[in-house]
């Protein structure tokens, strides 16, 4: 338990779980850096798409991480829709968002109900 800064006994099953989380997470990253720097260097191209795969592969794998943090940890949703998707200055929206001026998203994600859809 080596990685942990509190006594592990002490902490709750979803304070572990976090943990867990953002350990995995921060170990993503570090995955993407390895495998983006592998790609610059590689010199054959075949070796580049499969380690440029293999990076983007870990992108998924943070994606999908930070995905379980933002239903199951509080301020990760509301500071992810602040900071994402938006087309606005970064070091900006904290302020607009203070402003009530919040960007909507730049690209709607496109997602609903296709049960209603008519097609031709």
């Amino acid at each position: 338990m080596a990685d942990y800064h509190e006594p592990w006994e002490h902490l709750s099953p979803q304070a572990r779980d976090l943990h867990r989380a953002l350990t995995s997470l921060k170990e993503e990253i570090e995955a993407v850096d390895w495998y983006n720097q592998r790609v610059e260097l590689a010199t054959d191209p075949e070796l580049k798409q499969v380690l440029a795969h293999n990076r983007d592969e870990e992108i998924e794998h943070a994606c999908m991480t930070l995905e379980w943090l933002r239903r199951n940890m509080g301020k990760w949703d509301e500071t992810l829709r602040t900071y994402l998707f938006n087309d606005s200055p970064i070091t900006e929206a904290e302020a607009r968002e203070k402003a009530g001026e919040a960007d909507v998203p730049a690209r709607p994600l496109g997602i609903g109900s296709l049960k209603d859809r008519k097609d031709g």
